[in-house]
């Protein structure tokens, strides 16, 4: 008796579910607001100039390109290099202590991002320096 009460209780959650969803769907004719796509618009608009800027800078169409996504990977392998440096922090000082395997693997996580980082940041300089001066 407990079971078919269960069932059906859930079975009219489901439904409830369902139906509430439905006629809040159903209200709202558009996936976005126009707010929210004015702001995409020009999201899209800023990085496209900035793609056409790197391109003139570099006076062709792929080294503007390589260019501009190394600028990209530049700024985004920060927080991800230093999270990767916390957790690995985190695995040598706190849970370390405990564990020797973890010690060592906290001490190689700190390694290799603090690696990561530095290639991530010397790349495009070296990428500007190959491409102004290795040309010719």
């Amino acid at each position: 008796m407990k079971k078919v009460v269960v069932v059906v209780a859930i079975v009219i959650i489901l439904l409830t579910l369902f139906a509430c969803t439905n006629k809040s769907m159903a209200s709202d004719d558009r996936a976005i607001g126009n707010d929210v796509e004015s702001k995409l618009v020009e999201i899209k608009d800023n990085a496209a100039n900035s793609l056409e800027d790197y391109q003139e800078k570099y006076g062709s169409d792929v080294y503007g390109l390589v260019a501009y996504i190394l600028n990209l990977v530049r700024i985004y392998s920060i927080p991800f290099c230093f999270l990767g440096i916390a957790i690995g922090a985190i695995h040598k000082y706190i849970i370390g202590i405990r564990k020797l395997d973890t010690l060592e693997k906290g001490m190689g996580l700190i390694v290799t991002f603090v690696t990561i980082l530095i290639i991530c940041q010397i790349l495009p300089l070296a990428f500007a320096v190959f491409v102004k001066f290795g040309r010719g």
